[in-house]
């Protein structure tokens, strides 16, 4: 019988597993494995609702050679967070790839496709944000703004940070909660103070228009796009796809299809040629960035070889505990 786990264990669980000798190099091991060509990953299934708004994403596959494959569904229906309720939910389903038997069911909430975004966003950040830090910059004051800026402390020495938010309510709440970690957090309503200031920058939003302009980005930025994991998101406006040195993504494939590359290769700003999985940048130090003043963007739309990692960490811990 498959094992059936709560969010509450997963979070007990996750204490224990350490981001930065497992979490981190497991998420960069599925990268380069799906970008080598040893991962299987169907199109993502996809439902988007107008009213309420939301979406639910269904994405699954398996690493070739390896003991299971994952299914995982997740919602996010993001007017929840006016009445103070989490935007997310879903679940993860663990089986067997030897007989295709369900191993486990990891109630998770979507807690655990926060985690390995961010642990993705901090990989992104180790290969190609700059190493001195001027000021850190996230959009976003929600659960994934929180946890961006907590794994990237993992990769980068930084102290500064501006967020922006929609209202000073969720901004004040962002500065009470991450202020003790060791953050001096500066708040915002306008984007132009987080382009001007913040040589990194992270969007975490479920924005369907571009909150930062080209004209805006200075020569040495930084910018993970975490945001928009649908063809209707945008977070980016497309032309600092143009404008940086180099565009990574975290699949070719699926960014054609949606996310910051999705809008940047409708318009003709990019090409597909143009781009580089994250995967391959983790490999070669060549396509990692060389010069300080480089512009640099990571488009990350959610591969579910991540989902495979983190799912595979939870259940092993799981196991060594009992």
């Amino acid at each position: 019988m498959a094992a059936v786990v709560n969010i509450q264990q997963i979070k007990e669980v996750l204490k224990n597993i350490d981001p930065v000798e497992v979490i981190i190099p497991l998420i960069e091991e599925g990268f380069v494995a799906y970008s080598q060509g040893r991962v299987v990953v169907p199109p993502v299934g996809e439902m988007i609702f107008e009213d309420p708004p939301g979406d639910v994403h269904i994405k699954y596959g398996y690493i070739k050679g390896d003991d299971y494959y994952v299914i995982k569904i997740a919602s996010g229906f993001y007017e929840k967070a006016r009445i103070g309720r989490a935007t997310g939910h879903g679940l993860m389903l663990l089986f067997s790839q030897k007989n295709g038997e369900l191993v486990c069911i990891l109630q998770d909430e979507a807690y655990l496709t926060n985690i390995r975004t961010a642990a993705a966003g901090a990989t992104a950040a180790k290969y190609l944000a700059p190493q001195k830090v001027r000021r850190v910059g996230i959009f976003g004051a929600g659960i994934q703004g929180r946890m961006q800026l907590g794994y990237l402390r993992f990769v980068r020495e930084f102290k500064d940070v501006i967020v922006w938010g929609i209202n000073s309510q969720e901004l004040e709440a962002y500065k009470r909660d991450m202020a003790p970690l060791g953050f001096s957090i500066q708040t915002t309503l306008y984007g132009e103070e987080i382009a001007s200031n913040c040589s990194v920058i992270i969007t975490c939003t479920p924005s369907k228009k571009p909150l930062l302009q080209a004209d805006q980005i200075r020569r040495g930025t930084h910018i993970t796009a975490v945001g928009a994991d649908t063809p209707e998101k945008q977070e980016l406006d497309a032309a600092i796809l143009k404008k940086a040195n180099r565009v990574v993504v975290d699949s070719i494939s699926q960014c054609q299809l949606r996310g910051e590359t999705f809008h940047a290769l409708q318009q003709g700003l990019v090409k597909k040629g143009d781009l580089v999985e994250l995967g391959a940048v983790i490999t070669n130090k060549n396509l990692q960035r060389a010069a300080d003043d480089e512009i640099t963007v990571c488009d990350l739309t959610g591969v579910a070889v991540q989902d495979i990692q983190i799912s595979k960490a939870i259940w092993q811990a799981l196991r060594e505990k009992v």
